[in-house]
Order: structure tokens, then sequence, then C-alpha cells
């Protein structure tokens, strides 16, 4: 799943891959998939798109955003993105292909749900694109103390850390994926509810959510995910499907895994005490 790490890398990636091309062809919802979500009818985009000339990219949160002369291309986290260097190496099933004038080409694909959506700037009605580019990202300075902080309302301390950190997008594009490693480097449980931790581990909580996501980008993305050519990213993850049922790099502990929230949840039960 794309998440703020991936976001980022596939945005460098594509602007040094396909920024300054102009699209010749399109074939959107080729591969019917019922969980694949588009803007409008899937059919126009080809009409919207062909011609134009591909700009900037920018990562918002989890979202990756095209800017297409006048219009924006926006995929969603469930979205394989892939470039493609000649027609031999496009996917034979895909749901968004995107063809250039020079023969090479970029794909979206939907393992099991995600959006690709065209549509001219500044048009979008969709609560969390706005969402991603209201808020500060955790790689940007203006998320800071106070802004963390800002975000403990009245009613969330009862949450658990992941529903806090990973749900309704407070902060978009930390998932699931990334909150595992971000708890274990701050040596807190995913079930701790906010109101059990203290000043300290407050504040250690919203420095290894900066160092964590920083480190994360440094390396090209997680080893758990794709970038856009194919390639797994260079983080090594220490809390995944990865890593569950190995020992703990802190005190070698068996890493558990544990369904929770309608996702997994992945930590050392010996760094990570549940009760606060």
């Amino acid at each position: 799943m794309i998440e703020i790490p991936e976001a980022c890398i596939l945005a460098q990636q594509l602007n040094a891959a396909v920024s300054g091309k102009a699209i010749c062809n399109v074939i959107a919802a080729q591969s019917p998939h019922k969980l694949a979500w588009y803007s409008g009818d899937p059919a126009s985009y080809a009409e919207m798109l062909t011609g134009k000339n591909i700009g900037k990219s920018v990562s918002l949160g989890g979202l990756v955003e095209i800017q297409v002369d006048d219009m924006d291309l926006l995929f969603g986290d469930g979205i394989n993105l892939r470039f493609h260097r000649s027609k031999e190496e496009q996917p034979m099933k895909h749901q968004l292909l995107i063809e250039l004038e020079d023969s090479t080409s970029i794909s979206g694909t939907v393992a099991m749900y995600g959006g690709m959506w065209c549509f001219y700037r500044g048009t979008f009605d969709n609560p969390y694109h706005q969402g991603a580019r209201e808020k500060p990202s955790p790689l940007e300075d203006g998320f800071d103390t106070n802004y963390f902080t800002g975000l403990l309302l009245p009613g969330l301390e009862k949450y658990s850390l992941k529903a806090f950190l990973a749900t309704e997008q407070r902060i978009p594009g930390l998932g699931n994926g990334v909150l595992q490693d971000i708890l274990f480097n701050s040596r807190l449980h995913p079930k701790r509810k906010v109101n059990s931790l203290d000043g300290f581990e407050k504040e250690n909580l919203f420095k290894t959510i900066k160092e964590t996501l920083v480190e994360m980008v440094r390396q090209g993305g997680r080893d758990t995910e794709r970038d856009l050519f194919g390639n797994l990213g260079g983080y090594t993850t220490l809390m995944s499907k990865n890593t569950v049922g190995k020992p703990c790099p802190e005190c070698s502990t068996l890493i558990q895994k544990q369904a929770y929230m309608g996702g997994s949840i992945y930590f050392c039960p010996d760094c990570q005490i549940e009760a606060g």
C-alpha cells in the first residue's frame, strides 16, 4: 500500500521518468475491477488526457498527484503504479494505462482496491484529497510539537495508538504499515491507550514519527512495497510480515502478529508492553 514514504519515492521517480513527456494514448478500465474507482466515466480519460503534457508529480500523504497541463491525475493508496520502457513491458491486465510519445508508459493496477482519478485542477471534491493538501506532512516543519499536540482532541484519549495515528486520516498517509516501526521505535504497543501516555512518551512519539518516516524515505521506501520500477524499497522493516516470528532486533524475543481493528499489528511483547 502507498503510504507517506512510497508516495514520496513514486513522485520523485515520476518526475525523473515522465515529466515533460506528451501523452499519446490512454486506456482506462480495460480490465474491470469492482473496487477500482474513477472520477466520472473512465471512458472519457482518453479524450481528457491525450495530447497533453505531463508536468510535476507531488506526494500528498498516501496519494500521488501528477499534473497534466490543466488537469490532475491522482492515484490512491491501493494502486500499483509502474513505469514501462516499452510496450512489451506493459501488463496484460490493468485499470489504467497511459502511453507516452517516446513509447514508454505508466500503468495503474488494483489488487484489493484503489482510486485513479482524472479531473480539471481544483474541481475534485474529495475530503481525503483536500485533507492531504491542507494538513502538514510529518516530513515538513509545519508538523511540529504544537501541531501534534493539537491532534489530541477531547474524546480521543481512550483511542488506542493504532486508532489514533492510523485511522480517519488525522495524519494523511500514515497508515497501518509505517505505524508498526514508528511504535516499535517508540517502545509503545499498538493497543496502548492515548490517555495512558505520559508527557515524555508523547514527546518521544512525536519525534519518532518524524525520524522513522524520514529514514524510510531516505532509504527508498519500505522493503514490503515496490517502487515505480517494481523494485522493493531499501528500508528494512523492523515490524512487518517480513519479520513476524523472528527475533526482536533489541531483545531477541520473537516478534508477534495479531489481528486488530480489521488488520494486523506486529510487535515485540517485551519491548512494547500493552498496559500503560
